[in-house]
């Protein structure tokens, strides 16, 4: 039997307009864990390569800034779900926080990141797979990732949550193996030493060379913001939700910088790596390669295709489809989205919609050879245009129209936020920027039309006067 709501933020879903209609299950622990497996804690070890060749071998430092720069956004977050405790993640935020035309661009924007990230995941895991098994396609891979995931997510959130506490235990095992063996490579003489060069290096270093890198590093930490997503199914205040955000970057930041520190000191063929790259994706299996051998490098490998095929793109596709959940209810998206399974009490055609949509994408961008870095950098640039309105959100939320004094949390927090991901957004690869901005017109020319054909934009209960939180 679920249990009911641990305070009373949980329950004022009514105030807002709206009816509890998802199983209220999740504790604490299980957002915690959840925003941790949508980051990946083994992440790193399929973006490795770039990251360090990007970053001058700098990559734990372009980790530290990483992390740095998302706190802002993850602060942000807290603050606005407090004020707004329900699923839609921004859309909602920015939606209620500035208006609802604003809040529907906001979700047009983000679905580049939500409904590409599922797609992106499977193909990684795939194209992973494939090379370990190369007698089974990709395409297969592909297909089996997908079904399995969505039995899962449409069997309820508490089945996701259990599955998700079972690969986090296997990822951070995988991950101690890793850790415990290249240390004791290193204290044998192997790689390059004990050295603070992934940290700062003088010969490479310089700002633009460490904040190039944190654009594609910024991939790893993207998901701490999908516990927004499950506001309507958590029993825990809502203050406790931000601080799930927060606790799971602060944890998940931690790991990328210890396993590419230790990674960094271990590449076999720096000079290599730095002049041309990592375009097949193995500089880190070839670093634990290096350290325990062929082994340890295989199971590197594994790890990496089952944490994003199916760890990382479970929590993914349960974020998307709550998304589209939202929109649908507040009749922004079409209403079938918005219907519930009562039994498991799910959205459940916003699941299989998503799982459709999904292998689509997987399926057409596997035929690419830039498939792969194409939908990474579109996820990056759909991202972080959608918490640049959310930063503006805190604003006005609560310095505007609250007349909020906390000038530190509602101003300057979300301000440098604002600054930091306008800098990684106009520094974005032009492609990127290129089908963002397509993605960003289209979304216009749907408000236009909805303008027109007199169905603006109304979120539920916006014209009530809500209840005043405290800041």
């Amino acid at each position: 039997m679920t249990q009911p709501p641990e305070g009373p933020a949980t329950a004022g879903l009514e105030k807002f307009g709206y009816r509890q209609e998802l199983s209220r299950s999740l504790t604490f622990t299980d957002l915690l864990i959840y925003g941790l497996i949508f980051m990946v804690p083994i992440a790193p070890f399929g973006i490795f390569g770039s990251v360090y060749s990007g970053s001058g071998g700098m990559v734990a430092l372009a980790y530290v800034v990483g992390m740095v720069a998302m706190m802002f956004t993850a602060l942000s977050y807290a603050q606005m779900v407090r004020a707004f405790p329900m699923a839609g993640s921004v859309y909602s935020y920015a939606g209620r926080g500035i208006a609802a035309p604003v809040g529907f661009l906001a979700g047009w924007v983000i679905l580049l990141d939500y409904v590409l990230v599922p797609g992106l995941l499977y193909l990684i895991a795939g194209v992973a797979m494939n090379s370990l098994v190369p007698a089974v396609p990709v395409w297969l891979w592909l297909v089996a990732f997908v079904a399995v995931n969505t039995v899962v997510n449409y069997l309820g959130i508490q089945m996701t949550a259990k599955v998700n506490r079972v690969m986090l235990v296997a990822e951070l095992i995988v991950l101690v193996i890793f850790l415990v063996v290249g240390v004791a490579a290193l204290l044998r003489g192997k790689g390059a030493g004990f050295s603070f060069s992934p940290f700062f290096n003088a010969d490479t270093f310089s700002w633009s060379v460490v904040f190039g890198a944190v654009s594609i590093a910024v991939l790893s930490f993207l998901g701490f913001d999908g516990i927004s997503m499950l506001a309507e199914e958590s029993r825990v205040e809502a203050r406790r939700i931000g601080r799930a955000m927060v606790g799971a970057l602060v944890l998940a930041g931690a790991l990328f910088i210890v396993q590419t520190w230790v990674a960094s000191l271990l590449v076999p063929d720096a000079p290599g790596l730095l002049a041309d790259g990592d375009p097949e994706g193995t500089a880190f299996y070839d670093a634990a390669r290096a350290a325990g051998g062929g082994w340890l490098a295989g199971l590197t490998a594994l790890a990496t295709a089952i944490a994003w095929g199916f760890a990382n793109s479970l929590v993914a596709q349960a974020a998307t489809s709550r998304l589209l959940y939202a929109m649908a209810r507040d009749r922004q998206m079409p209403s079938f989205l918005a219907r519930i399974n009562r039994r498991h009490q799910v959205p459940a055609n916003a699941t299989l919609l998503v799982a459709a949509v999904s292998l689509a994408l997987g399926l057409a961008m596997a035929a690419r050879d830039d498939g792969i870095s194409l939908l990474s950098t579109l996820v990056n640039f759909g991202a972080m245009t959608a918490f640049l309105a959310l930063h503006v959100a805190v604003v006005i939320h609560y310095v505007v129209r609250r007349g909020s004094r906390d000038w530190l949390r509602h101003l300057v927090v979300p301000v440098i936020g604002f600054l930091i991901l306008l800098y990684v957004v106009i520094n974005a690869k032009v492609a990127a920027q290129v089908l963002g901005f397509v993605w960003l017109g289209l979304g216009l020319v749907v408000l236009a039309v909805r303008y027109a054909t007199g169905r603006r934009p109304v979120l539920a209960g916006l014209a009530e006067p809500s209840e005043k939180e405290n800041p």
